[in-house]
């Protein structure tokens, strides 16, 4: 197990090894702020051999940017209190934790989350169908929309988190932006995927202001959306590296490349996954994800599947080369708070098949 438990550093982020606990919804926090079972939740696996943590995702200070009243905020004085809580807890077992801050965008249906009479923001104001369902945001909007990314940003540097991680993927917000199904505007958001990029460079630009330089920002990007499976906005290697590199020069210091199975080459031609390209790409450290020591992908248990474990040799293999940085691990660890440690000792065979009635408890 040994290529997993290299140490990493990156800027003011030393961490014991090259696991990471994938961001994953659970929807447990009343009123948006963190209980104290959240705060157990994460001290658990942060007591237990996880190198770096990310939070599920945690909404900005935008009346549509969640579709669910239980989600986390990241703003709201008693929500960052829990926070506080949360990252006090992380620190005195040990561990490392970063906040995912988050906007749903038009991936929130009209009438849902804490404020259901908000509008969803949006690009364009369109479905994914090219269905117009509310106005064009107006740059006044878009402006207070990057803004509150931004604060969210600097709430985790008051606080004491160790990195921020921009959620960017997914079909959320800014990955609608990334889009050219969902992006329909005629201004400087809009036109080829490095122009529709510039919400997202703006975004990164504010953050990185507010966190300073020594603190890690990373942003989650995925090619595939939950409104199209099969969707890509790079279709080349090339498409990719311009794509790519026009974030990293905004400011993010790490990619968190988001598949449905870690293992799956990105392009012909090569075996590379997508945090392999996005690394060879742009020489930046990366975060791979997608499906680790589990045989069926998440959409699965979000139908209510389970899954049986799987090996860990691929992964071991890709490690071993430096294809990517990191690997983080989403149902693996709800399944089982110890599942770091196990591998660390070398004992595979107590590895938990996931059950998906794990997704209803906090452990």
């Amino acid at each position: 197990m040994s290529p997993l438990f290299k140490p990493f550093s990156l800027k003011s982020l030393d961490l014991p090894n090259r696991i990471v606990m994938a961001p994953m919804t659970r929807s447990m926090s009343p009123d948006g702020i963190p209980t104290e079972g959240v705060v157990e939740y994460y001290k658990k696996r942060a007591a237990a051999d996880v190198g770096l943590i990310l939070s599920e995702g945690t909404t900005i200070d935008r009346p549509g940017a969640s579709f669910d009243p239980k989600i986390p905020n990241f703003h709201q004085e008693e929500a960052l209190a829990g926070w506080k809580n949360v990252i006090d807890a992380v620190h005195s077992a040990g561990g490392k934790m970063g906040p995912q801050i988050w906007h749903v965008g038009m991936a929130r249906k009209p009438g849902t989350g804490p404020y259901p009479e908000a509008y969803s923001d949006s690009p364009s104001g369109i479905t994914h169908t090219g269905k117009l369902v509310q106005p064009v945001p107006t740059q006044e909007e878009i402006t207070d929309i990057t803004d509150a990314y931004a604060s969210a940003a600097g709430n985790a540097k008051k606080l004491g988190f160790d990195m921020v991680e921009i959620h960017g993927a997914h079909g959320y917000l800014v990955d609608q932006f990334f889009w050219d199904v969902m992006n329909r505007r005629e201004d400087k958001y809009s036109g080829t995927l490095i122009d529709r990029a510039e919400f997202a460079r703006e975004v990164i630009r504010k953050c990185r202001a507010e966190v300073g330089e020594d603190m890690p920002l990373c942003i989650r990007i995925s090619q595939w959306k939950q409104q199209e499976y099969t969707a890509k906005l790079a279709h080349t290697p090339e498409e990719l590296e311009a794509f790519l590199t026009s974030l990293t020069d905004a400011g993010v210091d790490m990619l968190h490349c988001s598949q449905r199975r870690f293992w799956e080459p990105e392009f012909d031609g090569s075996d590379l996954n997508f945090a392999g390209w996005a690394k060879k790409l742009t020489g930046v450290p990366t975060i791979s994800v997608g499906s680790v020591g589990l045989k069926g992908d998440f959409f699965g248990a979000f139908q209510g599947e389970g899954s049986e474990v799987a090996s860990l040799d691929n992964l071991l293999e890709r490690m071993e080369r430096d294809e990517f940085d990191l690997i983080a691990v989403g149902r693996a660890l709800i399944q089982d708070p110890h599942w770091a440690t196990k591998v660390k000792e070398g004992r595979l065979e107590d590895l938990q098949a996931y059950n998906a009635e794990s997704l209803k408890v906090l452990t």
